[in-house]
């Protein structure tokens, strides 16, 4: 029943199930991924193929499936990938364990799924699941003609068996684990044996960088010595030169002209534009939705909600009159004043004293109480109006606004309920006064008033014409024709052109730095038959690229641009503790501390669990070292993570002496056991031996 229960518990993982195996029929037409059916598997697990074809019919059904089109044609391949790696592995498991479920326990999984168990349709009169019409709806499918159907049931019936006996597996690694109490006693030490200490360090930040040298080779080597730490899959690095579709002078001024037209009116053929100041009232908002690339807006403006640079000139315009053209973020825009609305909108301060009954109120004090403290504050705010913020922070029983003295700002007519409304709007700024609602009394300080406008807008986004795209296709091809079989710095730097690297890539990768989802130029840096120094263009949604495959990485290690980032620091450290230590002159922390111009610091009550040093960080070794020494002693030099230490032990203290480390126990066991399905997994598929082809996909 446990096991029933924990997969009851996976029912939207079985709905989502039901649903591809019902709905497949909705799939055909959808194999436009890029995919290729020239090879026959995308990879291999053990010896177990990972046919292509079923695996992108699992890739577009994913992909149909993720909500709104979210998921990429890549990311949906990656997510099916690793399922179907994590299905081989652990059913190459439950087979050797002999691992299954009986008829009937599948049955009482399917029925317990709320897709069955809450649909009317198998449901009796009295809201109970009926069996009987359940067996039915399974038979009709059976007898259906269209035999179709009875396929999808079976591969439905065959998928809740495969992640019901999946999810037994896990619960069986689960119960497997066991926390023993020497176990929990030393968690328990670990918690709770504390180490005070002082300590002298100097950074290793405190040697330059260039004062030490790592080579190429040095990393290469700290790697192989590391391989299970640095195994990586096989990589690529390119540099690309970006050559975006932007618009040219000639494409902004043509297009400012063609707005000089709906300033002055226009003839094109046999079209006429009306000046757009002399259109009628009642048809601006047809004529802008027919002119422009954004609808006409009949919101009313504040002044603050005009881009700062044409502020003035579009708030202080005529009623009809027309502003442009002018450029507002990459379009090309014309606007006309179509009306001005005086206090539009207004910002207030209000202090609620809401009773207990009132509205939402959570007060105790009575309704007279809140309306003598209403009166009271109104005398102190008008006594010192500058007062009012910090009486709201005090007083205020509204969390929305308390905290910031009580303020809302541009409340628009009948926002707020009419008592409140009336006494702002009816009131000069400036005003301070006290009004009932239903959720209160409200003591209100009238801040500001603002004027607002109605503008009709044409906007035309700035792009590049064909004859520009045209002219930058011709550079990017002249480019990569000069870049082939030449120096490709060389030829960009000629070409005044920025060389961009892209390194690290994997071949399951979407994603190039700097040019977004490129999934095309992922798979060519893959593909079998792209060489080192090989050049390509690409054209992509907003302008060409040219990539050159820089490096192949099929070591099986990180790649050496990024290893150079990680190891290449560790490496660069012991070098660098070399030279500080030649510095760290004394045999105590006082003679090192004036030897290096640094001082003697504390760290106490340090966890043997937990060994952070006070204001440095994660340091276990500097800890273990405190731990180690004998109360008074001091340590040699220790290299640690930020830099070299030396350390005088103060104080060990040790765990408290208890005899049930039940607690300790507990907690551990469901540390591990929770941990106990992912490192199962990992450790299987580290030893597994997998064949990875979606590169060329």
């Amino acid at each position: 029943m446990a096991v029933l229960n924990n997969i009851r518990k996976r029912s939207g993982l079985l709905i989502i199930i039901i649903g591809l195996a019902l709905f497949a029929f909705l799939l055909p037409g959808l194999f436009k991924s890029g995919f290729s059916l020239d090879s026959n598997n995308v990879g291999e697990v053990n010896g177990t193929d990972i046919l292509a074809q079923e695996f992108m019919v699992k890739t577009a059904q994913l992909e149909k499936q993720s909500q709104q089109g979210q998921m990429s044609a890549t990311q949906a391949m990656n997510s099916v990938w690793e399922q179907e790696v994590r299905s081989i592995i652990i059913n190459e498991q439950i087979e050797k364990i002999g691992l299954g479920i009986g008829k009937e326990q599948l049955i009482n999984v399917i029925k317990a799924n709320p897709y069955f168990a809450q649909n009317p349709q198998f449901l009796n009169e009295a809201g109970a699941f009926d069996e009987n019409k359940f067996k039915e709806f399974v038979k009709s499918i059976k007898n259906d003609p269209n035999q179709e159907r009875w396929a999808q049931w079976l591969d439905f019936e065959n998928e809740v068996e495969r992640s019901s006996v999946e999810q037994l597996y896990y619960n069986l690694l689960k119960g497997g684990v066991y926390t023993t109490k020497a176990e929990g006693k030393f968690k328990h030490i670990l918690d709770n044996k504390k180490v005070d200490f002082d300590y002298v360090t100097v950074s290793f930040a405190t040697v330059n960088d260039d004062e030490v040298k790592v080579s190429d080779d040095e990393i290469m080597a700290y790697m192989k010595k590391n391989t299970k730490k640095y195994k990586s899959d096989e990589t690529r690095s390119i540099d690309y030169v970006f050559f975006e579709n932007k618009p040219s002078q000639k494409d902004e001024k043509d297009l400012e002209e063609q707005f000089y037209g709906y300033v002055n009116g226009s003839v094109n053929g046999n079209d006429t534009v009306p000046s757009f100041k002399d259109i009628k009232v009642e048809n601006i908002a047809a004529f802008v939705n027919k002119e422009s690339e954004t609808p006409f807006d009949s919101t009313y403006v504040t002044k603050s909600d005009i881009p700062v640079e044409f502020q003035e000139q579009l708030f202080n315009l005529s009623n009809g009159e027309v502003f442009g053209p002018y450029v507002n973020k990459g379009y090309q825009s014309l606007s006309r004043m179509m009306e001005k609305k005086s206090n539009a909108s207004a910002k207030a301060s209000h202090i609620l004293l809401a009773y207990a009954d009132a509205e939402r109120s959570s007060a105790t004090r009575t309704k007279e109480e809140a309306q003598a403290l209403a009166n009271s504050l109104l005398a102190q705010a008008k006594a010192d109006p500058n007062s009012f913020a910090a009486l709201a922070q005090a007083n205020s029983d509204d969390p929305g606004s308390k905290n910031n003295g009580g303020e809302y700002d541009n409340i628009t007519p009948g926002q707020m309920v009419p008592t409140f409304n009336d006494f702002v709007f009816n009131n000069p700024v400036g005003s301070i006064g006290v009004v009932e609602t239903d959720f209160g009394f409200h003591v209100i300080k009238v801040l500001a008033k603002y004027d607002a406008v109605q503008l009709a807008t044409i906007t035309k986004k700035i792009e590049p014409s064909d004859a520009t795209i045209d002219s930058n296709y011709n550079t990017a091809s002249q480019f990569e024709s000069d870049a082939s079989g030449k120096n490709f710095e060389e030829v960009a730097k000629n070409a005044k052109a920025t060389i961009v690297p892209a390194s690290n890539l994997r071949p399951s990768d979407e994603y190039v730095q700097g040019l977004g989802a490129q999934r095309e130029i992922v798979r060519w840096a893959f593909n079998t038959d792209t060489n080192k120094g090989d050049i390509k263009r690409f054209e992509i949604s907003n302008g060409f690229v040219v990539a050159i495959l820089k490096d192949k990485n099929e070591t099986g290690l990180l790649s050496m641009d990024i290893a150079r980032q990680s190891v290449g620091t560790i490496l660069r450290n012991e070098k660098k503790a070399e030279i500080i230590k030649k510095k760290m002159n004394g045999t105590s922390l006082e003679n090192v501390a004036k030897a290096t111009g640094g001082s003697v610091n504390s760290s106490n009550d340090v966890a043997l669990g937990m060994p952070n040093v006070t204001n440095i960080g994660p340091e276990p070794k500097v800890v273990g070292t405190a731990f180690d020494l004998e109360a008074g002693k001091t340590s040699g030099l220790v290299v640690g993570n930020s830099g070299v230490f030396m350390v005088k032990t103060k104080k060990v203290t040790n765990a408290p002496e208890i005899k049930d480390f039940s607690a300790a126990v507990t907690q551990k066991q469901s540390q591990e056991a929770n941990a106990a399905q992912t490192r199962a997994y990992q450790a299987l598929k580290e030893k597994a031996d997998i064949t990875d082809n979606r590169g060329k996909f």
